[in-house]
């Protein structure tokens, strides 16, 4: 079959890139949050051992960022077909970009928040609440670019 121009041969392959940038960077920024949070979460169980299972809640944030990105890698891999024009690639490409980089920031603002929030609601427990809403919207970031993403893929 040939190729014409709306169709080229590296098409596809812009959609493998774009279902590679949602893992690995969503997977980055899950990994980094989940490091640093832990961080946090191992010097304050030394003094408060009791407020470890609490104190998870980052951690957990953290590794549904990378859900993100594997929800999109998925989507865009099971998107692949012979005939892949050039339009449809960026698109996935810029999809998985989207989760992807959303994602990494999303990871890294909740682990920073993470570690100091543990850490400060171990010594002072009424900011419990506070940290798990900055948290929140630390989370959401990362579900405005699962949104982008989803409306990419879908066009």
């Amino acid at each position: 079959m040939e190729l014409s121009l709306d169709e080229p041969q590296c098409a596809s392959f812009f959609c493998i890139l774009g279902a590679v940038c949602a893992i690995v960077f969503s997977t980055l920024g899950a990994a980094y949050g989940t490091a640093k949070a832990s961080v946090g979460i191992s010097s304050m169980s030394i003094k408060h051992p009791q407020l470890i299972m609490k104190a998870i809640v980052p951690v957990v944030m953290a590794g549904i960022i990378a859900i993100y990105g594997l929800v999109i890698a998925v989507l865009l891999a099971g998107s692949l077909s012979s005939p892949y024009s050039a339009y449809k690639g960026f698109l996935n490409l810029s999809a998985g970009l989207a989760v992807g980089v959303s994602g990494m920031g999303a990871g890294i603002a909740i682990g920073v928040v993470g570690e100091a929030g543990v850490r400060a609601s171990a010594q002072q427990p009424k900011l419990f609440v506070a940290i798990i809403l900055i948290l929140i919207f630390a989370e959401v970031l990362g579900l405005y670019g699962l949104i982008v993403a989803i409306y990419l893929f879908s066009k």
